[in-house]
C-alpha cells in the first residue's frame, strides 16, 4: 500500500470517528458534551487535513503499513490491559502504571524521564478534572467500601 493511500484511508477514518463523536456529544445534556463535542472537532479536523495532504500530494511511495510488529503487539497488549484495569485501579493508578511501564517495554531506558512524565501526567490530568471541570474520573474498586 502506498503512503498516499494509507493517508487517505486513515485521515477519513479519523474524520468519521470525530465527526462521530461531536454528533454524539451534541446530544448529552447539558453543557457536558461540549468537551467532548470539541475534541471531536479537532480529531476530525485533523483526519481532514492528513486526508486534504494525501490527496493534494503527488503519486504515493509504497510503505509498509506495520514497521516493528512486536512494538505494535506490546502497545496494543498494554492498552487492552489498561482498560481492564481502569475499573479496578481506578483511573489514576491504572493510567501512572500505563505511563511507567509501556516506555520501558517499547526500549525507553530513562527511569527518572519516565517517572517525572508520570508523575506530571496524573498530577496535570488531576487538576483539570477534578479541580477545573470538577468531574472525578473512576476511583479504584476499594475507594467505594
Amino acid at each position: 500500500m502506498t503512503d498516499r493511500r494509507q493517508d487517505i484511508v486513515l485521515g477519513g477514518v479519523f474524520a468519521a470517528i470525530g465527526i462521530s463523536a461531536a454528533v454524539i456529544a451534541a446530544g448529552y445534556p447539558g453543557a457536558s458534551g461540549v468537551y467532548p463535542m470539541a475534541l471531536g472537532c479537532v480529531v476530525a479536523a485533523l483526519g481532514l487535513l492528513v486526508l486534504g495532504r494525501a490527496v493534494l500530494s503527488g503519486p504515493g511511495k509504497p510503505r509498509i503499513l506495520i514497521d516493528h510488529g512486536p512494538r505494535v503487539a506490546i502497545t496494543l497488549g498494554t492498552a487492552a490491559a489498561y482498560l481492564g484495569l481502569v475499573p479496578v485501579l481506578g483511573f489514576y493508578l491504572a493510567s501512572a502504571l500505563l505511563v511507567v511501564l509501556l516506555p520501558p517495554a517499547l526500549g525507553f531506558r530513562r527511569p527518572v524521564f519516565v517517572l517525572v512524565n508520570a508523575a506530571v501526567f496524573v498530577g496535570i490530568v488531576w487538576l483539570v478534572f477534578s479541580i477545573v471541570l470538577e468531574k472525578p474520573l473512576p476511583t479504584p474498586f476499594w475507594s467505594a467500601y
